[in-house]
């Protein structure tokens, strides 16, 4: 047990669960013991599979709490996004099979470590979005790079620049998500699933998933920098400001495009 995440193990399978109430927002304390939890994991021979899902039945994740980011202090945004990669890096590349047991809502920061991993799976009511850009920030946890591999550039667009939120379904049918199953068994399901890894040489999954993987590395690996780059810099514009302030004061912003 840890302050903001729970981890435990079943036979060759990690369970970690994002447990900050009420939406499961990540912080920089439960990202790095996120980044944490998975370097142990990685060293732990006995483990061939890693789950994660959130606490509770509405969210999986809603990202990162706003409030950080409201004084547009471009310091808290550095640390924070530096965080956030190493994080999200960090689980892209544990050695096993990573599933996410997408139980709710998965927004922000919330769907972009549910795409660092390597499959997952959506229950019928979770909803995803990357919304960054509707309160003046982007994705900057590797959503931008992750998201066009998964559903193609045209999709990513839709979702990053015009701010389309979608239902589970549609996001079986773009390859958002590989499943979806009824609510409530979205951890049931993954769970399942990791069993099933536990079948297979962890010699060779470790193997296999470098070489699947490869189609990632040259331009991913200079842009994932670059990405947490630009996210600090829309902390020199008013409109990020504007874009967070607006949120958390409900109301709807009045942006300058500067």
């Amino acid at each position: 047990m840890t302050d903001l995440l729970t981890v435990s193990k079943q036979q060759h399978t990690a369970l970690i669960t994002i447990a900050n109430p009420p939406a499961n927002t990540w912080t920089a304390d439960s990202l790095t013991q996120l980044r944490d939890i998975v370097l142990e994991l990685n060293e732990d021979k006995s483990i061939y599979a890693l789950v994660i899902t959130g606490q509770g039945d509405k969210f999986f994740s809603a990202g990162a709490d706003l409030n950080v980011f409201a004084s547009g202090d471009k310091g808290i945004a550095s640390s924070m996004s530096r965080i956030f990669g190493e994080a999200f890096e960090t689980l892209s590349n544990f050695r096993g099979v990573s599933i996410a047991a997408i139980n709710g809502y998965a927004m922000g920061g919330g769907l972009e470590v549910a795409l660092a991993c390597d499959i997952r799976i959506a229950e019928e009511q979770a909803q995803m979005a990357l919304p960054e850009a509707t309160v003046g920030l982007l994705p900057c946890a590797g959503g931008t790079q992750n998201l066009s591999l998964l559903v193609g550039e045209g999709w990513a667009k839709r979702m990053i620049l015009c701010g389309e939120r979608l239902k589970a379904d549609k996001a079986l049918a773009i390859g958002l998500v590989e499943e979806v199953v009824g609510t409530g068994t979205s951890l049931d399901e993954a769970l399942a699933l990791a069993e099933k890894v536990a079948k297979q040489s962890p010699s060779s999954v470790t193997a296999c998933k470098s070489l699947i993987q490869m189609n990632r590395q040259g331009d991913i690996q200079s842009a994932l920098p670059l990405e947490r780059a630009k996210f600090v810099a829309l902390f020199d514009t008013q409109d990020q400001k504007e874009g967070v302030n607006a949120f958390l004061e409900k109301r709807k912003p009045q942006w300058v495009n500067g």
